[in-house]
């Protein structure tokens, strides 16, 4: 059995907090570092059906991406989702902890996975955190091997998501090379991808304008959703997780789903 603040230290080995933005929220947010963990879940986001599973498999435990609560609270009560959710939690003596930010500029965080993933080459960070440390940063570039259309790029994004959909901007044929990566939603990334040469950008999601940019300046953009651009990181990180500490139970939430759908 191991407890929260053990496997917080592993989990700050993978992405120190000091790697999080100024806005975020991370770290334990909820419980004690001296209680035991002998279940641990991993998920993007704490929904009602997260806690919901998380209480019926006696979690002891949630490392969860996006952070609960994330905006400061003036009350925890039963009048708000938030307040509801962390009450829940808080009975079922499960323990909340989120890198969110410092997990997406870590060395090998959600960026670099995806960029890993996707066979790019000569991997940094579109804006790098650490003068000392190349590989330290938000965001990231690199390129590919060959000369690929923008449908080819879809595609090979589309397997490596698992996805049968997703949304570009760009003609089918346009040639990438260089990619920029920024996994959620990253569209305030393009400016930094244009400077560095990037003619696509992969993006959780993005507001109109943005594409109308991208478009008119040629950029290529590839939007798989947000949910779909990070969940797969924290399904790797319970099977990361399961490695590091083998005297816990630890699973990808199964109940969590995008709450957008095509009908």
């Amino acid at each position: 059995m191991s407890t929260v603040g053990k496997v917080i230290e592993y989990l700050e080995q993978i992405a120190p907090l000091s790697l999080a933005e100024d806005w975020d929220n991370v770290g334990l947010l909820v419980g004690d570092r001296v209680w035991s963990v002998d279940r641990l879940m991993t998920c993007l986001t704490i929904t009602p059906a997260v806690v919901a599973e998380a209480i019926e498999a006696r979690a002891n435990l949630i490392v969860t991406h996006h952070p609960l609560p994330f905006h400061s609270l003036k009350s925890i009560t039963a009048d708000s989702t938030a307040g509801r959710l962390l009450l829940n939690l808080i009975a079922a003596r499960i323990a909340v902890y989120s890198a969110h930010s410092a997990f997406d500029s870590a060395r090998a965080g959600i960026n670099q996975h995806l960029a890993i993933g996707l066979g790019l080459q000569e991997i940094v960070p579109l804006f790098p955190r650490d003068v000392d440390d190349a590989d330290i940063g938000a965001g990231r570039c690199g390129i590919l091997g060959e000369e690929v259309s923008l449908l080819d790029m879809a595609e090979r994004l589309k397997n490596f998501l698992g996805l049968e959909k997703l949304q570009v901007v760009g003609e089918n044929e346009q040639v990438v090379t260089r990619i920029a990566i920024a996994c959620g939603s990253g569209g305030s990334f393009l400016d930094r991808a244009i400077e560095l040469d990037c003619d696509c950008l992969i993006t959780g999601e993005t507001n109109f304008h943005t594409c109308l940019e991208a478009e008119a300046r040629g950029v290529a953009l590839i939007l798989p959703g947000h949910f779909a651009s990070e969940r797969f990181g924290l399904i790797s990180l319970a099977d990361y997780l399961s490695d590091l500490v083998p005297e816990v139970t630890v699973w990808a939430s199964k109940s969590e789903q995008d709450p957008l759908r095509s009908i």
